[in-house]
């Protein structure tokens, strides 16, 4: 197993897409297998040795930014080992947590399979995405990473190796889990008492339900209760055709009326991606795409599964609800072969490469939202959103995953003063989303960033029932220590 401790060596460890600049590490371990992570975690306690484990860089709360631990990096366990056909419905392949998931979606793809979850960003490894329990553009069919897992193989804090499948341990009548381990030996906890928002994306805090599977317990953990080493994924046939369209509304209540009607038990359109562009998100990409119609006041971007026969079905279903619905539909955009769908996947992508661009030359980070809310409240948010930014003169786009009433609003401020001023109204943004029955993240979790949050949404008591299955499971406090749950809580922890 490899060390570095050189500055130039352990540099890119200390940052990651959230703009945190506190990193600090004596240095960055290399595992190549589950049993080096094994014996770093058995050792921690003994040298008082903390670590916090790396994915690829791509997250957005700081989650892999050490506060002085040591570090350990995942990125060469990295094996993808072969599919393994079940059903005609269903098959599975065996990844390491540090291979690509853009590299997995290849392999599966060329084989005649599909593993729906879709990030944005494919160069993150998969075991983050695990960990995080990552959704994206597709999870408007095909729910979270959650949904797409069949058994982990996970490294615990004090260094035992557990192999779980789902179905082979879950929390009994009483909601407790009990575990009987060679090295931490026997223990017990409860899972949380608290409810789950009534939102399809959520992404905060420990997972709970009744009846649950400890497998659960650790997706969306976010490293806090172990080290995902390797996953078996569930992969479906691919699709054998899909369109994407880009529909362009001149009317705002129109853009949502076609939305709700999508979601219609009665409607014969079934999208795998449905995402809105807000009018200034259209504005932010009028130059580089003239085509875009000057008086439209939105946009939604869908994605539909087809085969050869009823791809005319489903062009026809789609236009007749834009007319119903009335949107632009000269002016839209339709993609039926591979070239068109990657020149309108180029178009949704360009946008935060033009927003970061912009910033640039501001030289203010944005401040951006990741709340979600039940589908009855999210006009009312959306709303709220933009009457509080133009209210303060702010510069901001409002774009994202409508279909799951889950929106990014992205506050791009022009001095310090606007960064300053947005970022306390980032918290009426949450009480907001809270007040409506919402989450505090829907896809990029917790990390450290947003940890002080937490408490607004499970109260005092939520955060303790998090706290115990922490120190049960993480009794010297060893890992991912900052994450999630707020250092605050586990200062009574034995160390």
């Amino acid at each position: 197993m490899i060390f570095k401790n050189e500055p130039g060596a352990i540099q890119s460890f200390l940052e990651d897409t959230s703009n945190i600049r506190t990193g600090a590490t004596p240095g960055v371990y290399f595992p190549e297998n589950a049993a080096d992570i094994a014996g770093l975690l058995k050792e921690a306690a003994h040298l008082q040795r903390r670590y916090t484990i790396a994915g690829n860089g791509t997250g957005t709360t700081g989650g892999r930014i050490p506060d002085g631990s040591y570090v350990i990096s995942m990125q060469n366990i990295n094996r993808i080992g072969e599919i393994r056909v079940l059903t005609p419905a269903e098959a599975l392949i065996t990844a390491e947590a540090g291979a690509l998931l853009g590299d997995i979606q290849k392999k599966v793809q060329d084989t005649g399979w599909f593993y729906p979850p879709d990030p944005t960003e494919t160069l993150c490894f998969i075991g983050s995405t695990i960990a995080n329990n990552s959704s994206g553009s597709r999870s408007f069919k095909y729910g979270p990473t959650r949904n797409h897992i069949r058994r982990i193989l996970v490294v615990l804090p004090q260094g035992d190796i557990l192999d779980l499948t789902r179905g082979h341990i879950v929390a009994d009548r009483n909601g407790m889990f009990h575990l009987d381990l060679p090295v931490a030996g026997k223990i017990t906890f409860s899972r949380p008492d608290y409810p789950m928002p009534a939102t399809s994306k959520h992404n905060a805090g420990y997972y709970s339900s009744e009846g649950m599977d400890l497998v659960d317990l650790f997706i969306g953990s976010e490293g806090t209760l172990g080290v995902i080493v390797e996953a078996d994924l569930i992969l479906t046939p691919e699709p054998e055709k899909f369109f994407s369209c880009m529909i362009f509304f001149r009317d705002t209540d129109a853009l949502f009326r076609f939305v709700a009607a999508i979601k219609q038990p009665e409607a014969f359109v079934s999208p795998r991606v449905v995402e809105l562009f807000d009018k200034n998100s259209l504005l932010f990409l009028q130059n580089q795409y003239p085509a875009i119609p000057s008086d439209a006041e939105g946009a939604i971007f869908i994605e539909q599964e087809t085969t050869r026969n009823n791809e005319d079905q489903y062009l026809e279903a789609w236009l007749e609800l834009m007319d119903q619905c009335h949107a632009l539909s000269e002016t839209s955009w339709v993609a039926l072969d591979r070239k068109a769908q990657r020149e309108l996947t180029s178009f949704r992508h360009a946008l935060p490469i033009l927003v970061n661009e912009w910033l640039s030359r501001q030289k203010e980070s944005k401040i951006s939202t990741d709340m979600a809310v039940p589908d009855n409240a999210f006009r009312e948010l959306f709303d709220f959103y933009t009457e509080t930014c133009r209210n303060n003169g702010f510069t901001y786009i409002i774009f994202g995953h409508i279909g799951n009433a889950h929106v990014h609003l992205n506050i791009l401020p022009r001095n310090r003063d606007e960064f300053m001023h947005a970022k306390k109204l980032y918290l009426d943004f949450i009480d907001k989303a809270l007040e409506l029955g919402g989450t505090l993240s829907a896809e990029h979790g917790i990390g450290k960033l947003k940890a002080e949050y937490l408490v607004k949404m499970y109260g005092e008591t939520g955060i303790q029932e998090m706290t115990a299955i922490k120190k049960s499971l993480d009794p010297f406090l060893v890992l991912n220590i900052g994450n999630l749950i707020p250092v605050s809580y586990l200062k009574t922890a034995n160390q």
